[in-house]
Order: C-alpha cells, then structure tokens, then sequence
C-alpha cells in the first residue's frame, strides 16, 4: 500500500535512530494512511487518505 497522501500529499520523512551509544541508524516516520472511499463528482472511489485528512 502506498504511503502518500492523495489529498495532501503527506510522505513519510526521514532521519535516524539515536541509541544510547550514539549509534545511528536509519529510520522513517510514516504518516496515518488509511483506505477509505470517497465520492468524488458522482462516482465512489477507493482512496489512501491521511487521518488529518479524514478528520477535516
């Protein structure tokens, strides 16, 4: 499943992991997406929508 946002376009950001011997290692922050349908004009459409999304 997609990570990305088809409203917004939200993606998942990228860093590292801090251990406590300050060993780094690569991590992602993904975003809430879930599959929901919308109407969208007059036709129902299966879409990956961020929850900040879903709640505006």
């Amino acid at each position: 499943m997609a990570s990305v946002c088809e409203i917004c376009g939200k993606k998942p950001w990228f860093g590292k992991s801090l251990s406590h011997s300050h060993r780094r290692t690569n991590r992602r922050w993904n975003p809430n997406i879930q599959r929901v349908r919308a109407v969208v004009g007059k036709t129902t459409r299966r879409m990956n929508v961020c929850t900040g999304c879903i709640k505006a």
